[in-house]
């Protein structure tokens, strides 16, 4: 996912080597255990009656105030969203590899279109076979729908979020197919195994020849030919534009997932049917998977008390009477109110949760790049404090690029032990160190410019004051809650935060790369920060790397850029400590805490449910009465 942005919020706005390093990554990210990922069920009581029991569908509560707005797989930054993917795309368009395992943060072999990749002697040469599926047209799945990719990564590679200069495609120098159900890919050096199918092969989605064209009437040949995709490109994001017609253009019918579009309004009322052509090995028994839109979390949840449409819900943190026991772990449910209709469990994702500050911003973007602003910044955010009162114990901090939860040989001790913990104090000291006048509640000014010792650093003005505009994810009270938090404790230490509200939607489609003039935005948090999906190993490149697609605030540090290059080539768990340990000190983004992106309610009766994706796609074709 997502940014997979994979970004988002509580219902929270939302990445093989053999040998020891599978066994690390495999230790840093397994989540929990238990049966299969698709056939287990949620205790529940077998004789309660679910919503959608009787007509055997189902329906999702999808987060408030998200709803999912692009279709295409194939998907620039501002609608790389959960919503967007686990919401709507994967549920007919299936990518190359899947990836959630019974719960845990690895490879789903069963789930993948095309077995795991083997290897040439040399490390280079990459050999893909597909498995037998099919698209809902009859038509196979095969290596050209892989080429039709490949081919539109390489000519729209700008306009792809998860785009890395230097990495897939530019990493690959040569791609053929052999024959129908096989792809080679030649690198331009040896990469980790690992890294290459967790972050670069993931990424792939294959395209059916239905999408190679350039009109409604007129064929493309980007499936063949890279000069051929920048038509095809452009009607397709013109079709995938159109809203409206989602239910019913016949390019979004042509599916290889387990199930196809019967509705579709931009509010977020979605409807799906079982795709009967799907190929896979889980297929859907609901007759109908319902998604429903809430603007608010309370507005869901005064559904959800009523036990009367909703099958798959989430509860919010400031309606349970009691939070999660303190000596527990994040994946443990504490006390549940709606007991009786509902078994409700925490739904922890593989990710970190941040807000990106937009260091191209033509007027405060040079303040931005001093380590110390940002140093203060990050040590006004009281995540402890958030956790414990407004989000009720579920979740944890989030103090550098590898999530803190679950334990894992890849979390390094400076990240767990916080380098800028909650200290307002501290945060008025790394300003007045350098060359800014303090007075609690005002906005601090810069009374030494300049770019010695003590001064306020290259380009920051004098007189320039610290007063910013804050834009944040609106729906959501423990979001809400920690946006108060932030500007109060900030205000303290001279810092003026302009908290703004606004839709998911419109916050993501405004914290984006940019530069120039235009280039306006200073803050945004649309609450979730980022899922590793689908660079599913936590190496970075997609995020914190100069250039990066999804790199919203454009950050840039060569120092970092080689660490992260390192880990991409390079096994082990030193190589990661490395680079994590100079990304959290260096607070590319304002670290805040990782909210459990939902305390799903699920219906008694209601199975297959759990356990749940940590990457937050969801499989409603394994749920069933």
């Amino acid at each position: 996912m997502e940014y997979l942005r994979s970004h988002e919020r509580n219902r929270k706005p939302f990445i093989r080597l053999v040998g020891i390093v599978a066994a690390v990554f495999l230790a840093a990210t397994a989540c929990s255990s238990g049966g299969s990922e698709n056939n287990n069920s949620s205790s529940e009581n077998a004789n309660a009656k679910a919503p959608g029991k009787t007509a055997n569908t189902a329906t999702f509560a999808l987060p408030p105030n998200t709803v999912p707005n692009w279709i295409w797989p194939f998907s620039p930054i501002a609608d790389f969203s959960v919503a967007n993917i686990s919401n709507l795309q994967q549920l007919m368009y299936r990518p190359l590899y899947w990836f959630g395992n019974d719960g845990k943060a690895e490879v789903n072999d069963s789930l993948s279109l095309a077995a795991q990749p083997t290897y040439s002697d040399d490390g280079k040469t990459i050999t893909i076979k597909l498995k037998d599926y099919k698209w809902s047209d009859d038509t196979p799945v095969t290596s050209t729908d892989v080429m039709f990719w490949f081919n539109m990564a390489k000519a729209e590679k700008a306009n792809y979020a998860a785009y890395v200069p230097g990495q897939f495609p530019d990493n690959i120098v040569s791609a053929t197919t052999p024959d129908a159900k096989t792809i080679v890919l030649t690198s331009d050096k040896v990469y980790s195994q690992q890294w290459m199918l967790y972050n670069q092969l993931s990424q792939i989605s294959p395209m059916p020849p239905a999408w190679d064209m350039t009109s409604a009437t007129a064929k493309g040949d980007c499936a063949t030919n890279v000069s051929g995709c920048a038509a095809v490109y452009t009607y397709m994001v013109s079709q995938s534009k159109d809203l409206p017609t989602y239910a019913t253009n016949p390019l979004w019918q042509v599916v290889n997932g387990p199930w196809t579009l019967k509705s579709f309004n931009s509010d977020g009322h979605l409807t799906f049917v079982p795709n009967t052509k799907y190929s896979g090995p889980v297929k859907a028994t609901l007759k109908e998977f319902i998604e429903v839109p809430f603007t608010t979390d309370a507005a869901e949840f005064n559904v959800l008390r009523g036990a009367s449409t909703i099958d798959v819900g989430y509860i919010p943190t400031q309606d349970l009477a009691s939070p999660r026991p303190a000596n527990t772990t994040p994946d443990v449910a504490g006390p549940n109110p709606l007991s009786a209709n509902y078994t409700m469990a925490p739904w922890n994702l593989y990710g970190i949760n941040y807000f990106p500050i937009n260091y191209n911003n033509p007027t405060v973007g040079p303040i931005f790049k001093q380590l110390y602003f940002r140093q203060a910044l990050q040590s006004v955010v009281d995540q402890e404090g958030i956790l414990t009162s407004a989000a009720k114990n579920y979740g944890f901090q989030t103090t550098g690029p590898v999530p803190l939860f679950p334990p894992s040989p890849l979390i390094s001790s400076i990240e767990t032990q916080n380098p800028y913990p909650f200290n307002i104090s501290a945060a008025a000291k790394y300003l007045t160190d350098n060359g800014w006048t303090v007075t609690p509640g005002k906005a601090a000014t810069c009374t030494k410019p300049g770019t010695a010792a003590g001064e306020c650093g290259a380009d920051v003005k004098s007189g320039q004051a610290l007063n910013f505009t804050l834009q944040y994810a609106s729906g959501t009270q423990t979001i809400t809650t920690a946006m108060e938090s932030m500007k109060s404790n900030a205000a303290q230490a001279g810092i003026i935060l302009n908290i703004v509200p606004a839709p998911f939607n419109t916050v993501t489609g405004t914290a984006i790369p940019c530069s120039g003039a235009t280039c306006t935005w200073e803050m945004g948090n649309w609450g979730g920060g980022w899922v590793y999906a689908p660079d599913y190993y936590p190496t970075g490149e997609t995020l914190f790397q100069t250039g990066a697609g999804s790199n919203s605030g454009s950050y840039s540090n060569p120092a970092i850029d080689k660490l992260i290059m390192a880990s991409t080539t390079e096994s082990g768990t030193a190589v990661m400590q490395a680079y994590e340990n100079a990304l959290a000190k260096d607070v590319p983004v304002i670290w805040q805490p990782n909210y459990t992106y939902s305390l799903t309610m699920i219906a008694n009766g209601l199975k297959g449910v759990t356990p749940q994706n940590p990457y937050a796609s969801i499989t409603p074709e394994a749920w069933h009465y």
